[in-house]
């Protein structure tokens, strides 16, 4: 499972996550804090991961 955490989860849940052995990754890390939702759901589909966000 790939996910890709968006702005409404923090940061240290993609760390937990890392280490559960998940492969995961913030849109803090990548650059992508204030972009728009439909710019982080494309980045998520390009890099096959899923977006998880508190909305979802």
């Amino acid at each position: 499972m790939r996910l890709l955490l968006d702005q409404g989860l923090p940061r240290s849940a993609s760390i937990l996550l890392r280490e559960a052995g998940i492969d995961t990754i913030h849109v803090a890390e990548i650059g992508l804090s204030s972009a728009e939702d439909s710019e982080i759901l494309q980045k998520a589909r390009k890099d096959e991961r899923i977006d998880c966000d508190m909305l979802s």
